[in-house]
């Protein structure tokens, strides 16, 4: 050690005593600060600059009328920016803007397309169609501001989207108000509902049964429809059947009519021709009885009652004929019209009988005229015999007398019953047909309505039909919708206060409004701040210093001194290390005081920090010191491909997970990791846990930097004599 320390003297005295030497050594202590503080210094708030970025802003929006009401989205866009000092906006149009970006007088330009406003108005459309905005980047002029641009584009999108969700949520939240005032106007009406959705389900069962019945209703309506329908043919053949009987009936009527009023003055008319014949008679007899008779008178007298009796009895069969007639027809009459009653039928009856007893009667006198005729005829037997011929006068008197009583009575009743009787019951027959014609006629012609009714009743009644059958069969589906819609209600009821969600509907607008427009607001708690960009770097670009600032030293300085054989190699190895030691703590010193006092790094531990880059310093010197001085120039590549994989792979300006794998893998064994890790919890805040853990690993680099030179330095020094002597000879290595 003692040697050690004799080439550690001569080195400091060399340095003092030449001044070149001083200078060199001034320069090598400060020059890894220079480099330190310039990256520091320019990375010290580089957000705070944005808004000197040119940024073009194009405005095509035409704008939109929703609702009655005119927008325009971008012109609202144009005019925040305007007053916006994030970065340096220039409105222009499409043409000026591409081609500045794509020369480079823009780092980035955003288009506000001419349908904005139009797509934004969409909102309230049945399909909601999102506005957009064309963003345009030059990438090439800078790795960094496409980042920066990017996050100025996504400012105005949010901004955008913030007011409208502002404003839609404000009118969304106005109509709320508005419907929870309408909803309790009308709560009484929402209970009501309510109540009668209950009350369906209870009578659920019994508008089923009801249902059902009204199907059987309409079935049976259906067959009676059809039976009726089918019964029309019927009925109009009927009708049409009795309207011919009723037609032919009254003409049998008036006929009979005419023919009695026919008959009627001949019937009197012969009947008094009788009468005056049987008086005749009765005179010419009276005068035979009171004179006394010859033959020769009684002869004429004879032959006289004989031409009267004659014409008696012509006339009398006359009459007989024509009351025959009279039956006849009365006889061709119909029954009697159902509805008639009883008394009008027996009076039919009774002058059917009074007609049969006319005839009767008349054969009757006709028969006593003609026995008369007959004793008139064997009255010349007796004429010749006054006795006796008196006696016939007398009977043949009597005969004629009696016939004469029954002609009066005869024609008493012909006058009295039979005429009347039938005059007026073939009256009433005809107004009882000419009734039942009427009717008829009117059921004639009321008979297609009918037909038409029916079928119009059996279509209405089919489609009633199958509404009910659709009905019915759409019932379980009723049924189970009306119970699920109850069951709902309850768990509404029981969960729910519709006087809360009125309540709640009627909340304040604008309240409302200024909380969508922002709902959730970032309350951000720094456990260990850092005051800018420039303070959170100053960890790694003082580790880097460091590492730099050893580089110096193994470029400009020799590892090895001249002593011929007098020092051992591991007494070289530790007398020049504590030469670059000395020149490495000094290079710390003006690093991290220039940090604290000359660039302004407001670190939470200051001393702690001089105190951490000291002991990163010395390990870094460790470490390169030993590759040389055991590898010689290869060492020297060694530290270079060292420091390239360590500022890469620390994880000293991106966290190491968005690394790629390699440098993740790597990022545990470097060096670098710890170093920039310590310094950062001088300037943040100290962990113990992490910084002990730090502090330990870095001190085990430096022991084995230490066992790796002091041991292995002479040995592998004696094997690369020839190459370093060779590569010399080349006048390029030193």
């Amino acid at each position: 050690m003692k040697n050690s320390l004799n080439i550690y003297k001569v080195d400091l005295k060399n340095i003092a005593t030449n001044w070149a030497a001083m200078i060199l050594i001034g320069g090598l202590a400060i020059l890894p600060s220079l480099y330190a503080w310039f990256n520091i210094a320019a990375m010290w708030d580089p957000y705070s600059n944005t808004g000197n970025l040119p940024i073009g802003i194009v405005n095509e929006d035409k704008g939109a009328t929703v609702r009655d009401q005119e927008i325009n989205a971008g012109k609202e866009i144009v005019d925040s920016l305007k007053d916006n000092k994030n970065m340096q906006w220039y409105f222009t149009d499409r043409k000026d803007a591409m081609d500045k970006v794509e020369y480079g007088d823009y780092f980035a330009i955003v288009i506000i397309p001419e349908d904005f406003s139009e797509k934004l108005g969409t909102v309230i459309s049945d399909k909601p169609e999102k506005a957009q905005m064309e963003y345009f980047v030059n990438e090439k002029l800078n790795a960094v501001s496409p980042k920066i641009t990017e996050k100025g584009a996504s400012v105005i999108a949010d901004e955008v989207s913030s007011k409208f969700i502002s404003t839609v949520n404000g009118i969304i939240f106005d109509l709320f108000n508005n419907l929870g005032i309408e909803i309790e106007g009308n709560l009484p009406d929402i209970e009501k509902f309510e109540d009668y959705i209950f009350t369906l389900e209870e009578n659920l069962p019994e508008i089923n049964k009801m249902l059902n019945e009204s199907l059987g209703d309409a079935n049976s309506a259906g067959e009676i429809l059809n039976k009726a329908q089918g019964a029309l043919p019927q009925a109009k053949e009927y009708t049409n059947t009795g309207l011919t009987t009723i037609n032919q009936t009254l003409d049998y009527m008036n006929e009979a009519e005419n023919r009695l009023n026919s008959i009627a003055p001949k019937v009197k008319k012969d009947v008094a021709k009788v009468q005056s014949i049987a008086d005749q008679i009765n005179e010419l007899l009276e005068k035979a009885k009171d004179s006394k008779i010859d033959i020769g008178e009684g002869k004429r007298v004879q032959e006289n009652l004989e031409k009267q009796l004659d014409d008696a009895i012509t006339t009398l069969s006359t009459v007989e004929k024509a009351l025959q007639q009279l039956q006849e027809t009365n006889a061709q009459l119909p029954p009697a019209i159902d509805g008639e009653s009883g008394e009008e039928q027996e009076t039919e009856q009774l002058s059917q009988d009074q007609i049969n007893q006319a005839i009767s009667q008349t054969a009757d006198l006709r028969n006593s005229l003609e026995q008369l005729r007959t004793d008139v005829n064997q009255m010349d037997q007796f004429l010749n015999n006054t006795e006796a011929a008196s006696k016939v006068v007398d009977q043949i008197h009597q005969a004629a007398a009696n016939t004469n009583v029954k002609l009066d009575e005869f024609v008493k009743e012909y006058q009295n019953n039979i005429e009347p009787t039938i005059l007026e019951e073939v009256g009433k027959a005809k107004e009882t047909l000419t009734g039942a014609k009427g009717i008829l006629v009117e059921i004639q012609s009321t008979l297609p309505e009918v037909e038409k009714v029916l079928t119009n009743t059996q279509k209405n009644l089919q489609e009633g039909k199958g509404m009910l059958e659709y009905a019915s069969g759409e019932f379980p589906y009723v049924n189970d919708k009306i119970k699920q819609l109850a069951e709902k209600i309850r768990d509404v009821q029981k969960d729910t206060d519709i006087n809360e969600i009125i309540q709640l509907l009627r909340n304040d607008p604008s309240a409302e409004r200024s909380f969508f427009e922002e709902p959730v607001l970032l309350n951000q708690n720094a456990l260990f701040p850092i005051e800018n960009y420039g303070t959170g770097m100053t960890p790694f670009y003082t580790v880097l210093a460091g590492w730099v600032g050893a580089l110096l030293l193994i470029s400009l300085l020799a590892v090895d001194v001249h002593h011929d054989g007098i020092y051992t190699g591991r007494q070289v190895y530790f007398g020049r290390f504590f030469t670059f030691w000395t020149i490495g703590i000094v290079q710390t010193i003006v690093v991290t005081l220039g940090d604290l006092f000359l660039i302004g790094v407001n670190a939470k531990h200051p001393v702690w920090m001089v105190i951490f880059a000291l002991l990163v310093s010395s390990v870094f010197i460790l470490i390169v010191y030993s590759l040389v001085s055991v590898f010689g120039n290869v060492g020297k590549a060694m530290a270079i491909v060292l420091l390239v994989l360590q500022i890469s792979g620390s994880g000293g300006t991106y966290p190491v997970q968005l690394l790629p794998k390699f440098f993740q893998a790597i990022n545990p064994y470097l060096p670098f990791t710890y170093a920039v890790d310590l310094m950062r919890e001088a300037v943040g805040g100290i962990v113990w846990g992490r910084a002990l853990r730090d502090i330990g690993v870095l001190i085990f680099c430096g022991v084995l930097a230490i066992i790796f030179g002091a041991f292995l330095k002479e040995p592998i020094n004696k094997k690369t004599t020839k190459f370093l002597e060779k590569s010399k000879e080349s006048g390029l290595v030193h």
